[in-house]
């Protein structure tokens, strides 16, 4: 018991308490899945938290909990969020709660700009922008343009992290908190490089300030799941009850040719952290000694996963195989940072032309 939550207390050293002159509180928000690792997290923090008041009757910061919404899309059964979040609030009752469907990420929040979420998914079938529909709408047709179910569950992911990170920043959050474990992070970063996005793995699992302009976390990336499942039952009462089972992410698919990359990603770990545990642990260290290739003149922003791009490895038909391809630069017009219409290698394989990101904007 003592391990795992002396792991998390380590990491979160950044945030004891403060000296009393302090007017305002730090915020951080935990953004919860309500899988056994994010659960598990919010109940560290929370007896954390706890333990500062008692012992000096202050604390070292402000927990904002956010849950994403998102089963409508992914096939996975409706849930009563309500309730969800009802019995979450009985067992942790000292933080703030909310939960936000997937579509927000269409409209909100303002810092991202209306006119840019839009325009990023202007679908090739339509002669308007996408916005004149109520996002729910669009999303669905989003989603059903793309060529593969990895596809639809990339764009899942990646529209869910910009809301995060939007709903973060318009809450006066200074950072936010992943409940990601050492097997989540190590099934990330294989599934990233399968897709393409190999150049974001420093951003996605290392922590420190992220190309979203906010610090992210990751307290639980020295601990394997199965670790976590274990301790997620000694806890008094245990966890059990407020645990979702991951079904959109987990469950076998009917057919093969509906198996995603992330899937294929959670099985072999599932296997290969039961017999050498240690394999999953050196995938997550050798990561971490990867470092993000500076910002140059010559670096932008994909439009739809908002990750620094360096010029000319955008889209399928300019990428010629490396990340700094200076010859295929070299023939590339530069991309100012705030000019439209760019995106990564990861995210041009995964729509596949299925949707049409030039602006239509009158």
């Amino acid at each position: 018991m003592n391990y795992v939550g002396s792991k998390v207390v380590k990491r979160m050293d950044g945030y004891k308490v403060r000296s009393p002159t302090k007017d305002t509180l730090p915020k951080i928000l935990l953004s919860l899945s309500r899988g056994v690792s994010s659960l598990t997290l919010l109940y560290l923090l929370d007896q954390q938290l706890r333990i500062q008041r008692e012992r000096t009757s202050r604390v070292g910061y402000e927990l904002c909990v956010l849950y994403v919404t998102e089963e409508e899309f992914v096939g996975a059964a409706k849930e009563n969020v309500s309730e969800s979040i009802d019995l979450i609030k009985a067992r942790f009752p000292l933080h703030k709660y909310t939960a936000i469907s997937l579509e927000e990420a269409y409209h909100y929040p303002p810092s991202f700009g209306e006119d840019h979420m839009s325009n990023t998914f202007a679908l090739s079938r339509q002669s308007g922008l996408l916005g004149s529909s109520p996002p729910r709408e669009c999303l669905r047709d989003v989603l059903a343009l793309l060529p593969s179910p990895s596809s639809r569950t990339d764009m899942i992911q990646i529209l869910r992290t910009r809301l995060v990170v939007g709903y973060a920043k318009d809450a006066g959050c200074e950072s936010i908190i992943w409940g990601d474990s050492t097997t989540r992070l190590a099934e990330r970063i294989l599934a990233e490089t399968a897709k393409g996005r190999g150049f974001s793995i420093p951003w996605q699992t290392a922590d420190g300030l992220s190309p979203y302009g906010i610090n992210f976390m990751f307290p639980m990336r020295d601990m394997l799941r199965k670790e976590i499942k274990i301790y997620s039952t000694l806890t008094t009462p245990p966890l059990d009850e407020l645990i979702l089972e991951a079904i959109r992410s987990q469950s076998s698919p009917a057919s093969s040719k509906d198996t995603t990359i992330d899937n294929l990603m959670i099985q072999y770990f599932e296997s290969v952290e039961l017999n050498y545990p240690s394999i999953v642990a050196n995938v997550v260290r050798t990561s971490g000694k990867l470092k993000p290739a500076p910002n140059s003149p010559l670096s932008t922003l994909c439009r739809i996963c908002s990750l620094p791009v360096a010029n000319g490895t955008q889209s399928l038909h300019t990428w010629g195989g490396d990340q700094v391809d200076t010859t295929v630069a070299s023939n590339v017009t530069s991309v100012s940072s705030t000019e439209p219409g760019v995106t990564c290698y990861g995210c041009s394989q995964s729509i596949r032309g299925s949707i049409n990101l030039s602006s239509n904007k009158e």
